[in-house]
């Protein structure tokens, strides 16, 4: 069983609602770098890169991270993991970081992703924006920027579908069998 949660405009209206929520936070775009988690956080940050720059007319710096070697789960996985690209064509330290992501569930993909960016840095500051906060958090993590709050229960998935990854832009809940989990649509 599957539901529309938000469709193309709607996705559209969050993204450009957060763009101006992040540049009325920080004063405009000045210090600021976007950094998306593989891989619906990458799409997104692109999209509020462009976003950035057609309110501001300046331009962002956009990076991404793979958190793949900072997962706290490695140990109990059956599969070899599979290591993606960090790209971060600037220096992070003394920048103000919006580390971004699709989803926001326990909490543990954005601790995995702030370790890795402390290896790579020391930001000034890092904020959090994501798609979807669906709640069930186990660690002390909130996002500072959120699309859309949405109540979940544990065995259901929130499946963020996007065009960059050939799908037609939507965000989906289902239910059922095999459905606990949460991310990006592949």
């Amino acid at each position: 069983m599957e539901r529309v949660i938000l469709n193309s405009v709607e996705i559209y209206r969050a993204l450009t609602r957060i763009a101006h929520e992040i540049l009325e936070r920080n004063k405009g775009s000045k210090e600021l770098a976007l950094i998306g988690i593989r891989t619906g956080g990458v799409y997104l940050s692109q999209r509020l890169g462009k976003k950035i720059q057609e309110i501001e007319g300046e331009t962002v710096p956009i990076g991404e991270l793979d958190i793949t070697l900072y997962r706290d789960d490695l140990a109990h996985r059956k599969e070899s993991p599979v290591l993606k690209k960090t790209h971060i064509p600037f220096d992070l330290n003394d920048r103000k970081i919006i580390l971004v992501d699709d989803v926001l569930f326990t909490g543990r993909t954005i601790r995995a992703a702030m370790d890795g960016l402390m290896d790579l840095g020391r930001p000034k500051q890092i904020q959090l924006a994501v798609l979807i906060d669906r709640g069930h958090r186990e660690l002390p993590i909130r996002a500072d920027y959120v699309g859309k709050n949405l109540p979940t229960a544990t065995d259901e998935k929130v499946e963020v579908l996007l065009e960059e990854a050939g799908e037609e832009d939507r965000i989906v809940l289902r239910k059922g069998p095999g459905a606990g989990g949460q991310g990006s649509g592949k």
